[in-house]
């Protein structure tokens, strides 16, 4: 058996196309997504980022500012530029790109922008609201997880579903989403017990470690979904995921590649939290 290759980028330009067909129905109706992206300091991997997300508004016809600040911009200036965003009316969703100079306090930043244009879904509201099962802006990456599982045609409910890694960002969110669709999860990570055998178990299977190729074919049930959402850059320059991929092909039912598997869904779904968020700001369902 040879895993079926879960095309993150196919996916995310089905989603894509969605998004723009309904963004020309906006516009009709005098409504136009506004996303702000701020930038702070110099970090080559972060300005890579912030271009990709800017290339995404103008292909999507989003209104789109980026504001790209030098590294030593005060918290205080930080807070008040946010402020300025949260108050602007054609800005729907607002991000701020980490990591944060260390002088600024992450979590002020986070705690800051207003709920409803927190499209990373990183503030406490709507990480409470993901908790607890009321509506919420989702999570990026999370949320590009469970629609890849979903693309698979695997109905989730009943399943055991196995999630390496305990951060605030990936692990706890996506074992909550997963929860939503009714699958049985265990949470794995770094002072887990017999991890192997835990892992083996899984129906579906979320990696999300940061230790290059750490799950082999070992880790793996036959027949299992494998999403990996690692990124890791090797001494020779290449990408790698958490998952030795090549090395699971012959055991795992699907599996995504790295590149080119959770990593477009994330930008994707954050387009489309800024639709949702400008849906809603209009009183739109």
């Amino acid at each position: 058996m040879t895993a079926v290759k879960i095309d993150g980028k196919a996916v995310s330009a089905s989603i894509r196309g969605q998004i723009q067909e309904e963004v020309v129905g906006l516009k009709k109706q005098g409504i136009e997504p506004g996303l702000a992206v701020i930038l702070v300091g110099e970090d080559p991997g972060s300005k890579v980022y912030v271009g990709s997300k800017e290339k995404a508004c103008i292909e999507l016809g989003y209104y789109s500012e980026v504001h790209r600040l030098p590294d030593t911009t005060t918290e205080e200036a930080l807070l008040a530029l946010i402020d300025q965003l949260n108050n602007q009316a054609n800005i729907h969703g607002i991000l701020v790109q980490l990591p944060l100079p260390k002088h600024i306090h992450e979590k002020s930043v986070i705690d800051a922008i207003a709920v409803e244009k927190d499209v990373d879904g990183f503030h406490p509201i709507n990480v409470g609201n993901l908790m607890i099962g009321d509506d919420s802006l989702l999570p990026c990456t999370p949320a590009g997880v469970i629609e890849l599982i979903k693309r698979t045609g695997t109905d989730m409910a009943g399943k055991h579903a196995v999630v390496i890694g305990r951060s605030n960002i990936v692990g706890k969110p996506v074992s909550m989403l997963l929860q939503r669709e009714n699958a049985t999860v265990t949470m794995c990570h770094s002072r887990t017990l017999n991890m192997r055998e835990i892992s083996k178990q899984a129906d579906i299977l979320v990696v999300a470690i940061g230790r290059a190729n750490f799950v082999d074919h070992t880790y793996v049930k036959p027949g299992a979904i494998v999403i990996d959402v690692g990124m890791n850059r090797l001494d020779n320059g290449k990408l790698a995921g958490d998952v030795d991929y090549e090395d699971v092909l012959e055991v795992a039912g699907a599996v995504t590649p790295v590149p080119g598997g959770v990593g477009p869904m994330t930008i994707t779904m954050l387009m489309q939290n800024t639709l949702i968020a400008a849906r809603r700001a209009h009183g739109l369902k």
